[in-house]
């Protein structure tokens, strides 16, 4: 009996600590985020199947080359006068054939039209890769604005946390002081306000949280059932040193997708002009065919007649284009007013792109010097609101003048934690687009 209690209690115990191990919540890191979401991102996975369409469109175009093979059988029943199918004697009387055949032609040369083509789908597999490439990194950018979103949030959180508890004192503080009859009921109210207010601010922050934590599981595509806490970094740091703009934009025309793709594009309009001028150009072919048959009107046997019928051909076919209605002269004027297109796309892709980078470098910038002057306003804001509780204990100032001097410092200090999160942002958008990964 005592054997039998001790093997159930290492079993209980086993089995109590394997699930108390799987039920660890795992706390996504960035990079978490960026592995996950490259398999997971519906828009990634959008251009991910629009590549591997243009990979089957390239297979199928590189097979154009090949010859074709169809088979073929027919049983025909005639009355009367008529042509037999086979013998092709003239006969008056109920025919009865059987034809059978196999068929192949291939294109020898059609204006270099299918080397053209064959050229285009493969740039058009270059440029729906930098389109897979381009979803990646829109994907990234966004997680990373919504998961510095979090940290900002959540040290609001802790700022309004720290307020709430301080308020909350100050109300004890005055509940006592109102009783003693040192201070008038207006101080009192106004520190329950205060502490209220405090309060609301503390459930915003929350909501705000929760709000920017459900765009980061949209990004990832988690459903609301699933459970998502990130992994705070301990510290987040700023780079000492912001690029140029100049550095940053000619490294980014040479790396960014979007450019890449634009740029292809062009190409794939020139393809498409040299297959249009293909029409103008005559179009030689080879076919050839194998084939045999069966008609009553002879005496022989089924198989003696297909020995006996059977006929090989081989031929050559030269189409010489003459007049069209216009139709190639049509299609060569339109792919030329696609690479004009194409190209203006190409411009204002680096125009974009260009802006991009002057917006974030002047964000960068201007939240670089924000965030010093923030900094500074917190630090004396802070050091003033130290000064007016003590002051407020001692009974040397009123709870009016104390809830400002609260407000002065949160107001700070939320100023310096946005300059702070903005300055992250863009300055690792500035090194993002420099081909460096994102690191916080």
């Amino acid at each position: 009996m005592k054997v039998a209690v001790i093997i159930s209690f290492i079993l209980c115990s086993f089995f109590g600590y394997g699930q108390g191990t799987s039920n660890t919540k795992k706390q996504w890191t960035l990079e978490d985020c960026f592995a996950y979401a490259k398999e997971k991102n519906i828009s990634i996975k959008t251009t991910v199947l629009s590549k591997n369409a243009a990979e089957v469109n390239y297979d199928q175009s590189k097979s154009s080359r090949l010859p074709n093979l169809t088979g073929s059988a027919s049983q025909n029943l005639s009355f009367g006068n008529s042509i037999d199918p086979i013998t092709s004697d003239y006969v008056s009387q109920k025919v009865n054939s059987t034809s059978v055949g196999i068929n192949s032609s291939v294109t020898l040369y059609q204006g270099n039209q299918i080397s053209n083509q064959i050229k285009q789908n493969k740039l058009l597999v270059d440029q729906n890769s930098s389109f897979v490439e381009e979803a990646q990194n829109n994907v990234i950018l966004s997680i990373t604005e919504a998961y510095l979103q979090i940290l900002y949030n959540n040290e609001g959180i802790r700022i309004a946390e720290n307020n709430l508890k301080a308020s909350e004192k100050e109300v004890q503080r005055a509940k006592l002081r109102l009783d003693a009859g040192s201070i008038a009921r207006k101080d009192y109210t106004d520190a329950l306000s205060q502490a209220a207010t405090n309060k609301y601010n503390l459930i915003a922050a929350q909501n705000d949280l929760s709000k920017q934590i459900l765009v980061l599981k949209q990004l990832l595509e988690l459903g609301p059932e699933e459970d998502f806490e990130i992994a705070f970094p301990l510290e987040s740091k700023t780079p000492d040193v912001i690029p140029s703009k100049i550095e940053v934009y000619n490294k980014a025309i040479a790396l960014m997708p979007e450019i890449k793709a634009s740029q292809i594009n062009v190409a794939v309009s020139e393809k498409e002009l040299d297959i249009a001028k293909g029409s103008y150009l005559p179009t030689l072919s080879l076919s050839g065919s194998l084939g045999s048959g069966y008609t009553n009107t002879q005496e022989l046997n089924f198989s003696d007649q297909l020995n006996l019928n059977f006929n090989q051909r081989v031929g050559l076919s030269l189409t010489v284009p003459i007049f069209n209605r216009n139709q190639t002269k049509a299609q060569v004027q339109n792919a030329k007013i696609s690479i004009d297109k194409a190209e203006i796309a190409l411009q204002t892709a680096q125009k974009d792109l260009y802006k991009k980078i002057q917006t974030a470098w002047e964000n960068a910038t201007a939240s670089s010097e924000q965030m010093t002057s923030a900094q500074s306003a917190k630090e004396a804001a802070e050091e003033s609101y130290v000064l007016s509780q003590k002051k407020y204990e001692l009974g040397a100032l009123s709870t009016t003048d104390l809830v400002i001097s609260q407000n002065t410092y949160t107001n700070a200090a939320q100023n310096y934690i946005q300059a702070k999160y903005l300055n992250i942002l863009y300055t690792q958008l500035l090194s993002f687009y420099q081909g460096n990964e994102i690191k916080i």
